[in-house]
């Protein structure tokens, strides 16, 4: 697991050993989701506030390239 960006209350972390789409987690103190990196769009939810999920997605946006490069190098 490497935790790839903290801001605030909510986590961004991208897990080894994984499968499916590429993918990185969203933690948040009361939630957890899962967001694809080549949509932005949740696939499996605890859903997060929609102004949490505004700011990931503003945070993901320019960064899925190297998102998805971390997410290669851990789920060769």
């Amino acid at each position: 697991m490497v935790t790839v960006y903290r801001q605030g209350r909510w986590i961004v972390r991208v897990y080894g050993r994984e499968h499916g789409v590429p993918h990185f987690h969203l933690d948040g103190p009361d939630w957890r989701c899962v967001i694809a990196m080549d949509t932005l769009t949740i696939l499996a939810e605890d859903r997060p506030s929609a102004a949490v999920l505004q700011e990931v997605r503003a945070w993901a946006e320019p960064r899925r390239a190297e998102l998805l490069r971390l997410w290669r190098e851990l789920n060769p």
